[in-house]
C-alpha cells in the first residue's frame, strides 16, 4: 500500500524543561512563540541558547515549545562532529537513556546536561485516524520515496501515532538536503 504525505525539515533545536527555562532565561520566564510548527500545539520560539561541546560551540540554537518534562537537544551528525561529541545515537524523541550531554548557555544562566543529545530518527507523524486508515500502529517502520532529480527512498522511517499528531514526515536538515527536499514537499509512504 502507498499514500502521500508532506515533509518537514528539522534543523538543530532544543526542547527545555520548565526548570531549565527558568535557569537559562530567568525565573518565571515564558517562552515566546514566533511560528507554529506542523504538529498541533508545537511552535518555534524567539529564545535561543548556545550549545557548548568538548570541541566547539554552536551559537544561537532555537528553542521549540512548549516546555517538556525533560530537556533534549536534537542535532545533525555534522553538528555532533563540530561539537566534538562521540557516539550521538539516532533515536526517537524522548528516548534519552545512554545519550551524551553538553552545556547549554542562555542569557541568564547555564545548564549542564548529563544526557539528552540525539540525532532524531526520521519519522512519520500520524493521527490515530490516519493510522487506522492505513493499517499502521505506533513504532511501525515504513519506507518513504522522494521523487525529483535527487530522488531516493528512505528506509526505517519510524511511525509515530497520537491523537494530537497531524500527518507529516520529519527528517533532519542533512537528510532533507541530500534528497533535495523543502518544507511542504510531497512524499510517498510505502508500507512494506
Amino acid at each position: 500500500m502507498r499514500f502521500k504525505a508532506t515533509v518537514g525539515l528539522s534543523n538543530r533545536h532544543v526542547h527545555l524543561s520548565k526548570d531549565h527555562i527558568d535557569i537559562l532565561f530567568g525565573e518565571g520566564h515564558e517562552l515566546t512563540p514566533i511560528k507554529d510548527l506542523s504538529q498541533p500545539g508545537q511552535y518555534a520560539c524567539d529564545e535561543k541558547v548556545d550549545l557548548v561541546g568538548p570541541k566547539r560551540t554552536i551559537k544561537g540554537v532555537r528553542i521549540l515549545g512548549p516546555a517538556r518534562k525533560e530537556s533534549q537537544v536534537e542535532i545533525s551528525l555534522s553538528d555532533a562532529f563540530t561539537l566534538g561529541l562521540d557516539n550521538v545515537p539516532v533515536r526517537d524523541s524522548g528516548k534519552l537513556e545512554g545519550t551524551p550531554g553538553l552545556k547549554l548557555v542562555g542569557p541568564k544562566g547555564e545548564v549542564v546536561l548529563d544526557k539528552g543529545v540525539i540525532v532524531a530518527a526520521r519519522h512519520l507523524h500520524m493521527h490515530t485516524s490516519d493510522a487506522e486508515k492505513y493499517g499502521l500502529k505506533d513504532k511501525d517502520l515504513v519506507q518513504v520515496k522522494v521523487g525529483g532529480p535527487r530522488g531516493l527512498t528512505f528506509d526505517n522511517v519510524l511511525v509515530r501515532v497520537n491523537d494530537a499528531y497531524a500527518l507529516d514526515m520529519h527528517v533532519d536538515i542533512e537528510e532533507g538536503n541530500a534528497a533535495g527536499l523543502k518544507n511542504g514537499d510531497e512524499i510517498e509512504v510505502i508500507i512494506p
